[in-house]
């Protein structure tokens, strides 16, 4: 722009000609008047100051404001019935305000808060310091004092029985003076004084201490020292002539305070390892085991958390420690490094079977997926990448059955945004809220799907108030969670849904490392013939390229070749990629961590010591078996059980069928699986089957050659399924066949004692009438009393007048006698009824 006068620039920046004057001169910029120049110069020299003067500074991205408050206010109609099958129309308006904050502002208080935060933790930390240090020095100067006073005593005792022994040492003299001669002759005291010069030891041993106990033979008692070194040395005393030598006896102190260990106990540890790290006998653990109800062996290994307990039992604090710190080194090197950029949304479709999910996901990706499923649901889990026109998506499709709970629930915690599909003529059913509780754990944004509105019976309104009591609220309520109406065979409402998922995906603002070695989570495995080991991975950091060497849970290998969900070829995968790898040496876990090594011999050392600590922790549940188990087990020998031995075409699937089966058990029949694995059955299997006479339940797999000549001279039970809940329904009938019937009590009649005859043959014999039912003589009976039961037994004899009959009806007088009872009064009442079994079911 070129120079302009003050007039034309207060006419551009819509200001009057004063009010610019005035702010020139505040800026120290001179001008006379309207007429004036003003340079460009000029004009940036008047910015900074109105930006100096209202406390703003120029940044990167420009002075852009730190919160923006956005207002909406839409309108909607809800019709409403009324009486008399007229309608009413409510207009209902619903108005929302949200504010969006600056990052870089929740950034800076999130920092704030984090230091002072710090700084309080740093205080407090001081503060106990002080005071333990306060603390310390107090107990030191305590025991310096008493140590000071006890000092004090003990040399007070020894003066007091030194003086003691030199006056008794002096008294034993003068009588010993007033015994002798008071005259001697002067040779005679010359050999006294001679003798007494020569022999000082003998007169001292004449006169030894009173305190000192002579015994039998005239030996002195022995005593220990009081300290170390008067143990090693004799101690050396200074004797005076007349003095006596005096014994230092043993001072005994008090008990020292028990040794409290701090013991590192690893993942899994032997009992024998655990007793020397607390310096204690092994019979000692042992026996604290028993007391916590868990038998063990000197060599049986135990796991962290029953170590820990144990520790703790014996007054010691356990310190858990990771056994395989080097993993954690090895893996912290392979982090993907350099700048974080913008990734595609990972989306999970869920919600309950058969509403829609992929049939949807089929026109969003324009493919058929639920035609080549068996019985029409999803039986795994799969991940495709979609190319839309403002951007790609990640879709992850989830069974709905019931049984696939850990499928879902692996689904939730990889991604970013879930869609719950609800089918608009069927409403929220389990699996629907059981999709909501995974989203809301995993802690995801939910976008709602109301799939299906192309049928007659479809009613939104009645999905958006079922979600509503779920806590789903819909945002045009006033809730969090957009709401889109879709139909999945019109392709209705798709679009917006897109719309949706990309509006929602910006605002998360999802980034990630676009450079250095790949990481990401397996989605699902499998083993396939002629291709080995497939496993499915989501990348979620670095690129993934073929070559790479792969380390999956326990498994690892060099990427051989990748595919995508279409089976096309890639050389390499960036974040938010679902690829197919080959090349792994096993089929590793659903779920397990990938991440790309630089060396091969690392990612085996890291394979090899994930399956020793597996093997380790398996066994240590294995063999830590409970007393209680022991006594149930003596005491249930006649419970049934069913043996299962699955076999399914992916790892997912197995895991479902393992944990759905499992939970069929009852306390008298339990399912027991003694096997799991992925792949077509093998002769081992079978053979593994025939020795626990198990049930082996294929699941979308086949058995070879080998094993079906095995099947048959082994006879083993083998089950073809490519549906879950059929498998789950057959195992439940196998289970009702074992359940042992059910017997019940039916009352058939009732007979009213009138008179009591007496019989020579029969004893007492009861004149009846038969007031209801029947009575027959085949049936056990009850003698009542009062509406009290007093005998319980069998029919001796059952007469129509004397013919001998073997049934009577209602409203017929018979005599009755009741085998080994007699004591029958009138007005007692004799219950017949019969015992029948009832067929049980699971």
């Amino acid at each position: 722009m070129s120079d302009v006068t003050v007039a034309q620039f207060a006419q551009v920046l819509k200001v009057s000609v004063d009010i610019l004057l005035n702010q020139l001169g505040a800026a120290g910029i001179t001008v006379n008047g309207a007429d004036d120049v003003i340079s460009e110069d000029a004009k940036m020299e008047l910015l900074t100051f109105l930006q100096r003067t209202h406390g703003r500074e120029e940044d990167e991205r420009g002075s852009a404001p730190k919160k923006i408050t956005l207002k909406r206010r839409t309108q909607s109609e809800l019709r409403l019935s009324g009486n008399q099958g007229r309608t009413r129309s409510v207009t209902v308006e619903v108005r929302r305000k949200r504010t969006y904050v600056k990052r870089d502002e929740l950034e800076k208080e999130a920092r704030q808060q984090q230091e002072e935060l710090d700084r309080k933790r740093r205080e407090e930390e001081e503060a106990r310091l002080e005071v333990e240090r306060r603390e310390r020095e107090k107990q030191e100067h305590e025991k310096a004092e008493q140590q000071r006073i006890e000092n004090e005593a003990r040399l007070k005792a020894e003066q007091a029985a030194r003086q003691k022994t030199e006056e008794e040492a002096k008294h034993a003299e003068e009588a010993r003076r007033q015994k002798e001669p008071k005259r001697r002759e002067p040779g005679e005291q010359e050999a006294v004084e001679s003798k007494t010069r020569t022999k000082p030891a003998d007169e001292s041993a004449e006169r030894r201490s009173p305190d000192k106990k002579a015994t039998r033979y005239g030996r002195q008692e022995l005593h220990v020292a009081g300290d170390i070194s008067s143990r090693r040395k004799r101690k050396r005393t200074v004797r005076r002539p007349g003095a006596v030598a005096v014994d230092s006896r043993h001072g005994f102190e008090r008990p020292t305070a028990p040794v409290v260990r701090e013991v590192e106990i690893p993942e899994s540890v032997k009992v024998a390892e655990l007793a020397q790290k607390m310096a204690i006998k092994s019979g000692e653990v042992i026996k604290v085991l028993m007391k916590l109800g868990v038998m063990a062996t000197i060599n049986q290994i135990i796991d962290q958390d029953t170590a820990a307990l144990v520790v703790e039992e014996m007054g010691h604090t356990p310190k858990p420690v990771q056994a395989f710190g080097r993993e954690e080194t090895i893996l912290a090197t392979a982090a993907a490094v350099g700048e974080e950029r913008s990734r595609p949304a990972v989306v999970t479709i869920m919600g309950h079977v058969d509403h829609g999910k992929t049939s949807l996901l089929d026109h969003i990706r324009s493919a058929k997926v639920a035609a080549g499923e068996a019985g029409g649901i999803t039986q795994h889990i799969g991940a495709y990448q979609v190319d839309t026109e403002k951007g790609r998506i990640t879709f992850l499709d989830t069974p709905g059955h019931e049984a696939f709970t850990a499928m879902r629930a692996r689904g939730a915690k990889v991604t970013d945004i879930v869609v719950l599909v609800v089918a608009a003529d069927d409403g929220v059913k389990p699996q629907t809220e059981e999709a909501i509780q995974h989203a809301r754990a995993a802690e995801v944004p939910i976008v709602v799907a109301i799939n299906k509105i192309d049928r007659a019976d479809a009613d939104p309104d009645r999905v958006r108030n079922e979600l509503v009591t779920k806590g789903v609220v819909p945002e045009e309520w006033g809730g969090e969670h957009l709401f889109v109406n879709v139909s999945a065979r019109t392709g209705e409402g798709v679009d917006k849904l897109l719309e949706a998922l990309l509006l929602q995906a910006e605002l998360l603002d999802l980034k990630a490392a676009d450079d250095g070695p790949g990481a990401g989570v397996v989605i699902e495995s499998g083993l396939e013939k002629g291709r080995g080991a497939v496993a499915t991975v989501l990348v979620t950091r670095g690129r993934l390229r073929q070559g790479d060497v792969l380390l999956a849970g326990q498994e690892y290998g060099r990427v051989r070749s990748m595919f995508d969900a279409f089976g096309k070829p890639l050389t390499e995968a960036g974040p938010s990629t679902p690829v197919v790898v080959l090349g792994l040496s096993g089929i590793p876990g659903a779920g397990d961590e990938a991440v790309a090594l630089a060396d091969e011999r690392q990612a085996r050392e890291l394979a090899e010591l994930r399956k020793t600590r597996t093997r380790d922790s398996r066994l240590a549940q294995q063999q830590s078996g409970k007393l209680e188990d022991v006594f149930s087990q003596m005491q249930s020998g006649s419970t049934k059980a069913v043996q299962l031995l699955i076999k399914a075409d992916v790892n997912g699937s197995a895991e479902a069928l393992r944990d759905a089966l499992s939970k069929l058990s009852t306390d008298e029949i339990q399912v027991k699986v003694i096997g799991s694995g992925v792949g077509g059955i093998t002769e081992s299997d079978v053979n593994l089957a025939a020795a626990a006479k198990a049930i082996v339940i294929a699941f979308n797999v086949r058995a070879d050659g080998a094993a079906r000549d095995a099947i048959k001279s082994t006879g083993v039970d083998l089950r073809y399924y490519s549906i879950i809940y059929e498998a789950i329904d057959d195992v439940k009938a196998a289970m009702t066949g074992l359940l042992a019937p059910e017997v019940r009590e039916q009352i058939v009649g009732l007979a009213e004692v009138r008179e009591v005859f007496r019989s020579p043959k029969f004893g007492s014999v009861a004149g009846c009438l038969v007031t209801e039912g029947h009575v027959k003589r085949s049936n056990p009976v009850r003698v009542l009393r009062d509406n009290v039961v007093i005998f319980e037994g069998e029919l001796d004899s059952l007469r129509r007048f004397k013919d001998d009959v073997s049934e009577v009806r209602s409203g017929t007088e018979c005599g009755i006698g009741v085998r080994n009872y007699s004591d029958i009064k009138a007005g007692d009442q004799i219950e017949c009824y019969e015992r029948i079994q009832v067929a049980r079911s699971i």
